[in-house]
């Protein structure tokens, strides 16, 4: 389940590294000349305008529900991440691949290459604070789940993303930093280039996998199978409840619709069966705050 506040802590932290790092990147690549550094620079400042995107779409998600959206607005945060997802992809790695096709037709000598290690290192320290924050909150969201596991079935859009950035991010910035180091050792300015096809190579792999997660929530995706599984739990054991024929989830950012299809308990007449399933759906709210929508159809078969 979706988890905005520290979600929102998140993309801050992500936030204030990425333009300390966009910073020290842009006057290195300005002073060397390195094509790794610049796509590495133009990778930051592209995070930095993900981000804003990440707070915007949290902010547009939370807006009240209206006779236009009776659902509320909470897939909108899908919207703005796969937006994410294709800025990552068309300004990180389609640039930083035309960076480095350019650099291996026209290589160029490093200059000052002593700065630009020294910022890269300081790129690596500060992005691995920001990835530190955010395996924190992923690590509260997975559970005993694997990494992997955990990005398949998450739910959270705004930590998928910050997720893919950091883990693009850090690896960009060690592929630079040994592009630099073998260029400085071997005087072969070609490695520099190839470092930056690596580094552009990585985004589009990283976005390429965020946008395929964003796009089944933007579809319309039921929220994740443990949680689906401890709502089905708690219904099947609701002495109200004979069965459970079906029961249907739809994850709308932090909010959840249910609808369930279910045969009642005793003889009731209609007062006596609305009265069992409010007090259902009542205790269901209780239990799972998350659920804002709830649909209850009592019926004998499926």
């Amino acid at each position: 389940m979706s988890g905005g506040a520290d979600s929102l802590k998140t993309i801050f932290l992500a936030l204030g590294a990425n333009f300390a790092i966009f910073v020290a990147k842009a006057f290195a690549a300005f002073l060397t000349g390195s094509g790794a550094m610049l796509a590495e620079a133009v990778h930051s400042l592209a995070d930095c305008g993900n981000q804003g995107l990440l707070l915007f779409g949290m902010k547009d998600a939370k807006a009240p529900a209206s006779p236009d959206h009776p659902l509320g607005r909470g897939k909108a945060i899908y919207f703005w991440s796969f937006l994410v997802a294709l800025l990552l992809f068309s300004v990180g790695g389609a640039f930083s691949i035309y960076e480095g096709l350019h650099k291996l037709q026209a290589p160029e000598p490093l200059a000052w290459p002593g700065v630009a290690i020294g910022v890269l290192a300081f790129g690596i320290v500060a992005e691995g604070f920001s990835m530190a924050g955010c395996l924190r909150e992923v690590n509260k969201a997975r559970g005993d789940r694997s990494l992997w596991r955990w990005f398949r079935e998450s739910r959270q859009s705004e930590l998928i993303v910050v997720f893919g950035e950091d883990l693009a991010a850090l690896l960009g910035l060690v592929f630079a930093l040994a592009s630099v180091l073998l260029t400085m050792a071997t005087g072969n300015p070609l490695f520099d280039a190839i470092g930056t096809l690596a580094i552009g190579v990585l985004l589009v792999v990283v976005a390429v996998f965020i946008a395929i997660e964003v796009k089944a929530l933007l579809i319309g995706q039921g929220v994740d199978p443990a949680a689906k599984a401890e709502i089905e739990g708690f219904l099947v054991a609701r002495p109200e409840i004979a069965r459970l024929f079906n029961l249907v989830t739809l994850q709308l950012g932090e909010d959840v619709m249910v609808a369930i299809k279910a045969e009642m308990r005793g003889g009731l007449d209609a007062r006596g069966l609305v009265d069992a399933i409010n007090a259902v759906e009542h205790d269901m709210k209780a239990r799972f705050p998350q659920i804002r929508w709830s649909f209850f159809e009592p019926d004998v078969s499926d």
